[in-house]
């Protein structure tokens, strides 16, 4: 038995991300048996930290509103150590993550739980899993001159690894915004990269 931990982030009603991540579940549910935790953070959101709420992340809470923000914290931190594989989709918005995506990771980077620092150095707490991330954009951010807009994929890529989540494969669908014909082949490029990927959850 497999954990997977199943992130969905796309706002759209066509959204590339979330085809991608529904093609590299059935993938992935063809290899193992697997148990599946969905959180659709673009239907239910996190809420955004805010004055009133912080604590239940970054403090001792003592409001009824950071008792509630640290249960939740405590809820995505618990699904997150449970996971053996998280699929991430994540198309970009301007230049970087949706909101719901970087809120998401408010709540999960947490000192003393995901991240830790020792002797000034910082370690991350959360190992030993895989995680694949299923990029969406609508230009070409691989090439220059664009790659140097990317605040997307650098910052994924550092959110993860901060927690200790090094185990990162990444799928882009690139060029979604250049007409129908590119789109098409775009997905069906990244859904070629998952097929060929061996073992995703191993």
């Amino acid at each position: 038995m497999r954990n997977v931990l199943v992130l969905n982030s796309g706002v759209s009603p066509d959204s590339v991300s979330r085809r991608l991540v529904g093609h590299a579940v059935a993938v992935v549910s063809t290899q193992y048996e697997v148990r599946l935790v969905r959180r659709d953070l673009a239907i239910r959101p996190p809420p955004h930290l805010t004055p009133e709420t912080l604590a239940g992340v970054r403090g001792t809470p003592a409001t009824p509103a950071e008792r509630a923000t640290r249960l939740l914290s405590d809820q995505f931190i618990a699904e997150l150590r449970a996971a053996d594989l998280i699929l991430i989709g994540s198309p970009m918005y301007n230049f970087g993550l949706s909101t719901a995506l970087r809120a998401w990771f408010d709540h999960v980077v947490r000192p003393g739980e995901t991240f830790a620092y020792v002797d000034g150095v910082v370690r991350g707490l959360v190992a030993g899993k895989r995680a694949i991330v299923l990029e969406s954009r609508g230009g070409r951010y691989m090439e220059e001159p664009a790659r140097a807009t990317d605040f997307h994929e650098p910052y994924i890529q550092q959110l993860l690894s901060f927690i200790g989540v090094t185990d990162v494969k990444i799928i882009r669908a690139e060029g979604v915004g250049y007409g129908a014909e590119r789109r098409a082949a775009a997905i069906a490029a990244a859904m070629k990269e998952i097929d060929a990927l061996k073992e995703l959850a191993a």
